[in-house]
């Protein structure tokens, strides 16, 4: 029941209705998120335990949506005969750890610079941002009767 008032739909339209930061997600359980910005990029760090390097995949999309997809390889859930073909579940609780997170990312950074890893269960995104670009000093421009 909880599911229903807050889980994805309700999510989805909810942060759709602010203008930014967008964030958006689908899933059995939705992986946690932080996301810092530092002077000098974007950091996003989501939790994505039992998951490797090859179990993540994150990309851009329509410019500047960053997406991420966990998806545990095949085996790992909980019909993977682990535990032979006589078992019995009495509770299964864990699932599977599929996710997808969606973050529209603002219009300063720098999308072909992109780095991710996945370190202890967490993936860290970073995304670096464009070089404040200088102002140019004032200067005195000299009028003249005719150009």
């Amino acid at each position: 029941m909880a599911d229903f008032f807050f889980g994805s739909p309700f999510r989805r339209r909810f942060f759709h209705a602010r203008p930014f930061p967008a964030v958006e997600w689908s899933s059995s359980g939705a992986a946690a998120m932080d996301w810092v910005e530092t002077p000098a990029a974007h950091v996003l760090r989501i939790n994505v335990p039992g998951l490797g390097k090859d179990d993540v995949k994150v990309q851009v999309e329509e410019g500047n949506v960053l997406t991420v997809r966990g998806d545990p390889p095949a085996g790992k859930d909980k019909g993977d005969g682990e535990h032979g073909d006589g078992a019995v579940w009495h509770v299964a609780e864990r699932g599977k750890t599929e996710f997808a997170r969606a973050v529209a990312l603002p219009e300063d950074v720098r999308v072909d610079r992109i780095r991710a890893g996945v370190e202890n269960g967490v993936l860290t995104v970073v995304v670096p941002k464009e070089p404040a670009t200088a102002r140019p000093k004032p200067r005195p421009i000299a009028v003249h009767s005719k150009l």
